[in-house]
């Protein structure tokens, strides 16, 4: 059994914690590189505060002998790094969540991964955060993820650092090592915006300056960590905040009872307040509010309540109630902040999925204005957002949401971009403000609708989105497949790659996001010639199913046709047409499709076309046929709007 440290802080820590729920509450992470202490530190915390149980430590002890990196002591990261996977590799992957309290406060800290493959971690642990403990092995200083964690603390809203500069005892207690390692923190974090940096020698391992101050750092006159997470002020602005309520649920059990269930966000509520639901305008006052253990007069930032109002207006998930005389933003387009944490880069005109606390609505990043360098804060001109990187977009959403910028109020100024592919959170986002253009425009009303004209030219619009590699045949295909069409009688128009740019697209070269922006601005166009009743024949590579998604899901359902146009690339490079195989296999052609670009083949086409032995008119029949049978199984002979 082993035996408390002779600096132990009083057993007062870890006992006698009466009205604990009146205490304050402080929530802090622990972040910086990898191997910097970070759940050692956490580790010490909690058994210095007497929060291990006796069988607990003797499950420490036998861990620290199999997995422990602390020779005979205790390895006191264990008690934080529960995934197998973290101990045998020794670092956390997970963000791992313990709760202590002592007399003066409640705490939640959050232990996040230090490398920077798991980037994403640290930010999810840093949003409900208050302060930050960034820590920094004394024998290195500050690294790039020193750097990155705190900039990333700084544009998630936390105010409060404090740097412990970890494992002193490795370089004999030196205060001018402790010493050179704040002065190069403090410059570098000096345009942050942090309202307090606090730094503290100490040995997580030994625990010297954790939980009372150490003799062995005489020359330190500051608190221990523990003294200074207990004082730390805890801004409670959020009463002060305009109210928000985001809906998560519509409860309504019966005819007589209809209540928008969330968390309130900010501000505070009474029965008899006016509210107004963000998105429509509509207003009505609080008949009651609800809870599960009972009914309020009043609701405060942080409680789940249920609003009951007086007037049975349209609110569904998604939208907001909030107060009359301050409302948020409702707009489809704005600038945000984002931190990216997939493999695969954000590109300017790819669609994702952006979603808010309670909102889910497709999103697509119009501009990425810049990067930001994480060692210089410096702005970089970036086409593309590489995982790990910070930059600042321009945002277009299918419709429009209600926010308020970050910096105002973070739970409703943040969201997510989800890959709508692999349904991976591929990003998070802080937003900055809505764009002014976003309030001036407008659908514009017309008299002749799409029907209108599907009905003049006596058949139904349509895409045929024809996808494959170079030389494929997708052309030979489309030229024989309008040719067919025009002899039936049907209105059409061919949109073909080479084609398009010549005019429309001749600004855009072949890199991914030129690429990304080349199948948004033809999907543009299909659909506004469907719209305008004709049957459209996309031939493009289009070689990224995101793309290939976004177009589908701008037209009307059941008006898009896949065609995947199958043909092996030994095959396109045998035929080589336009010499362009021969040419990217030498290194003349960069960024080529199949070659040095990847080509993502559709997983469940409308219809899938093997060429090789097939003649072009026979592939082209086949497209009518399928068109014929899709649509209504209407013939397109005889077919009827």
């Amino acid at each position: 059994m082993a035996t408390a440290p002779t600096d132990a802080p009083p057993a007062s820590h870890g006992e006698d914690r009466h009205d604990e729920r009146n205490k304050s509450l402080l929530r802090f992470i622990t972040c910086g590189s990898v191997d910097d202490g970070k759940s050692t530190l956490i580790g010490r915390l909690l058994y210095d505060a007497k929060l291990v149980l006796d069988d607990q430590v003797a499950t420490l002890e036998s861990d620290s002998r199999k997995h422990g990196t602390a020779g005979e002591d205790i390895d006191f990261a264990l008690l934080v790094d529960g995934l197998e996977a973290e101990r045998e590799q020794g670092i956390t992957i997970d963000v791992a969540y313990r709760s202590f309290t002592t007399e003066r406060r409640r705490f939640i800290v959050a232990d996040t991964p230090g490398h920077e493959e798991y980037t994403r971690n640290m930010a999810t642990g840093a949003s409900t955060a208050d302060l930050a403990v960034v820590l920094v092995d004394a024998r290195k200083g500050i690294l790039q993820q020193t750097r990155r964690h705190s900039y990333i603390a700084s544009l998630i809203g936390i105010r409060h650092i404090l740097l412990a500069v970890n494992k002193i005892d490795l370089v004999g207690y030196d205060r001018a090592v402790f010493d050179r390692h704040v002065a190069d923190y403090l410059a570098f974090a000096r345009d942050l915006g942090f309202s307090t940096i606090q730094p503290i020698p100490l040995s997580a391992r030994y625990g010297d300056n954790v939980t009372r101050r150490s003799g062995k750092t005489g020359w330190y006159a500051g608190p221990s960590l523990i003294e200074h997470l207990e004082t730390v002020p805890v801004e409670d602005a959020a009463l002060d905040r305009p109210f928000r309520l985001p809906v998560q649920y519509v409860i309504r059990p019966n005819l007589d009872f209809r209540g928008f269930a969330g968390q309130v966000a900010s501000g505070s509520v009474a029965v008899g307040d006016t509210l107004v639901v963000a998105k429509s305008g509509q207003s009505s006052r609080v008949r009651e509010i609800v809870t599960h253990d009972g009914p309020l007069e009043r609701a405060v930032e942080g409680q789940a309540v249920t609003l009951v109002l007086e007037d049975q207006l349209d609110v569904s998930r998604g939208n907001m109630l909030v107060a009359p005389a301050a409302r948020p933003s409702v707009a489809d387009q704005f600038q945000a902040h984002v931190i990216w944490f997939d493999h695969q880069p954000l590109l300017p005109g790819r669609s994702y999925i952006l979603r808010t606390e309670t909102d889910s609505v497709e999103a697509t990043v119009t501009a990425l204005k810049y990067s930001v360098d994480i060692t210089s804060f410096s702005h970089i001109a970036a086409k593309a957002l590489q995982m790990n990187e910070v930059g600042v977009c321009n945002l277009s959403t299918r419709a429009p949401i209600a926010f308020d910028p970050y910096r105002e109020n973070r739970s409703t100024g943040n969201f997510i971009l989800i890959d709508r592919t692999t349904n991976r959170t591929a990003g998070a986002g802080m937003i900055d403000y809505a764009l002014r253009r976003a309030d001036n425009i407008h659908w514009q009303a017309v008299e002749v609708d799409r029907a209108a004209r599907a009905a003049l030219k006596g058949h139904r619009p349509a895409v045929i989105w024809l996808t494959g590699l170079s030389g494929s045949g997708k052309s030979t295909v489309a030229n024989r497949l309008e040719s067919l069409l025009h002899s039936l009688g049907y209105h059409t128009y061919l949109l073909d790659g080479d084609n398009i740019r010549h005019g429309l697209n001749r600004d855009l070269g072949f890199t991914d996001e030129d690429r990304v922006e080349n199948i948004r601005r033809v999907a543009e166009v299909a659909r506004l010639m469907a719209d305008a009743g004709l049957i459209v024949i996309v031939s493009f590579i289009s070689p990224f199913r995101s793309e290939r998604q976004l177009a589908r899901e701008m037209m009307a359902k059941g008006e898009f046709f896949e065609v995947f146009i199958d043909t092996p690339i030994e095959e396109c490079a045998r035929r080589d047409p336009k010499g362009l195989y021969r040419k990217a296999m030498s290194g003349e052609i960069k960024n080529f499709t199949g070659i040095s670009s990847p080509y993502e083949p559709p997983e469940n086409p409308e219809l899938h076309l093997r060429t090789v032995g097939t003649d072009p008119n026979d592939l082209a029949m086949r497209i009518e046929e399928m068109l014929a049978t899709r649509m209504n199984g209407e013939t397109t002979r005889d077919r009827d709007v």
